[in-house]
């Protein structure tokens, strides 16, 4: 395979000082699978416009270990009428030149941490090659999980007090906040929830609610009152196993459980890693606030409205509310694959051991649900209740998904699978087995992972409800149900009314 690398990477790779700690992780990996490292001959232009000679003479030297294209591929057709016209300075142009490489297939991916880079991809479908370091590590990791170091990886609530103060993993809030480890010596009786590997930190959390009453003098605009979830220390380290998300699953939670108004978040935004936890948020609805001063300097404030409200275009900036107004559909998902597809939704004949959360998919709130349905015509902001088969007494509804996009019209094997890989349950090879099981191909469902029922029923208590009609009426497939039945499963799972918008 050619890895094509914009000279950002490079950049972040070579420079005298760390500008993104996961660079040696991707370049472990892009070695590790012996996928050739590509550069354009612009970088080479890039940075011999550097002011300091030296500077050039050092680089020069570090990029005799790439492969440089020796010649640029002629413009595109679809390149010329789609790009172009957005070209508005030299870096735009520059960037047009990287696709025009991609979609000629001179290479086969390309790396870049360039947003606009990354927009024009998607105008040329060619967004399943084009990478940020972040996001490839996340495809490295699942289409190869015999080669990943970390085997155990799952969050626990532990006590600040038997947390390693010690561990690098706090040195950069140590960097960013002057008093760090007394305001963490100050917490030793509190919880937080962190993710651990042979004892380092690789991923850690803190909330804490505040009350009406609180005072928020050093956030300008000022906050008005109400009851908010402080989201106080978030980070993680480990990248391509979206333990972000899984995280940010917690904090949901937590808001849900704690019935405020309101989430919100300070963040220094400096580092790579800062401005990736930024953009997470962001996508699930964070909006930002001002800034919040401190002797450690103005910090970022986002903020995430936590009223109950639905909105059924983008499901994730209202997460984790579904609506009564939207269809419901009970969908059936196999034993084998139910609890490592849903974490929380494990049940009390399960060991926890079984699941560590040491794959992509299990970690994240937006999962692929693959089907061969009679019935495709769902739309974003539908209701889907997982059933896991099992029999009469054994088969249960566990969890409740949120429709964010269905995909019916896939061109070949290799986009289905580039579609389903990082989010789905399923290895490269079962999704091969599913797409060529027969002429009717199946087709996807992207959800969101909302919430799992605090009270199961089974196949038995869904006959005696009228909700399924016998054993033989179990779903297939996508089987729509009734408001009205949609409300017996929210009355007999005790599920917790907060999260249901429209309440009839």
């Amino acid at each position: 395979m050619k890895v094509l690398l914009d000279t950002n990477i490079i950049i972040a790779r070579e420079a005298d000082y760390v500008r993104n700690k996961d660079i040696g992780l991707l370049f472990f990996w892009i070695d590790k699978l012996n996928y050739q490292k590509y550069i354009h001959p612009l970088t080479i232009k890039e940075i011999e416009n550097h002011d300091d000679p030296e500077v050039i003479n050092l680089f020069k030297v570090k990029l005799n270990s790439y492969i440089q294209l020796k010649t640029e591929a002629p413009e595109h057709s679809l390149v010329l009428k789609l790009c172009k016209p957005l070209d508005k300075s030299i870096n735009d142009v520059n960037d047009t030149k990287l696709i025009n490489e991609l979609i000629n297939k001179r290479v086969d991916f390309l790396i870049t941490e360039d947003k606009k880079l990354y927009k024009k991809s998607k105008l040329l479908d060619l967004d399943s090659q084009v990478f940020t370091i972040n996001s490839f590590l996340e495809k490295l990791i699942s289409e190869n999980p015999n080669l990943v170091d970390y085997k155990t990886l799952f969050v626990e609530k532990k006590y600040f007090g038997n947390i390693n103060l010690k561990d690098s993993f706090f040195d950069s809030f140590r960097e960013d906040y002057a008093g760090f480890d007394k305001w963490f010596n100050r917490k030793s009786d509190e919880p937080a929830y962190v993710c651990l590997n042979s004892g380092e930190t690789l991923a850690f959390l803190y909330i804490k609610k505040e009350e009406e009453s609180e005072i928020y003098d050093d956030i300008i605009p000022k906050f008005s009152k109400k009851k908010r979830l402080k989201i106080g220390t978030f980070k993680v380290n480990v990248n391509g196993y979206r333990l972000g998300e899984r995280f940010l699953k917690i904090v949901f939670d937590n808001a849900l459980k704690q019935k405020v108004d309101e989430i919100y978040v300070t963040i220094f935004n400096k580092s790579e890693e800062q401005k990736r936890l930024t953009d997470l948020l962001v996508g699930w609805g964070f909006k930002y606030w001002g800034i919040k001063k401190s002797d450690s300097g103005d910090e970022q404030v986002y903020v995430r409205d936590f009223k109950k409200m639905f909105d059924v275009s983008n499901p994730k900036l209202t997460f984790p509310y579904i609506s009564f107004k939207s269809d419901a559909y009970l969908v059936p998902i196999y034993p084998e694959y139910h609890t490592s597809l849903f974490p929380d939704s494990i049940l009390n004949t399960e060991s926890s051991i079984n699941f560590s959360e040491n794959e992509p998919f299990r970690n994240a709130l937006r999962k692929v649900y693959v089907s061969r349905s009679f019935i495709k015509n769902l739309h974003c902001g539908d209701t889907i209740v997982f059933y896991r088969t099992g029999g009469y007494y054994q088969s249960v509804i566990t969890t409740i998904g949120i429709v964010d996009s269905v995909i019916t019209d896939i061109k070949n094997e290799g986009e289905f699978i580039s579609l389903c890989r990082k989010r789905s349950v399923f290895s490269n090879e079962e999704l091969s087995s599913q797409w060529n099981y027969s002429s009717s191909k199946p087709f996807i469902v992207n959800f969101l992972y909302a919430y799992s029922f605090p009270h199961r029923i089974n196949l038995k208590r869904l006959i005696e409800l009228g909700i399924i009609q016998g054993t033989g009426d179990a779903p297939r497939g996508f089987k729509k149900i009734t408001l009205s039945d949609f409300k017996k499963i929210i009355e007999n799972t005790k599920t917790n009314k907060d999260i249901i918008i429209n309440l009839i």
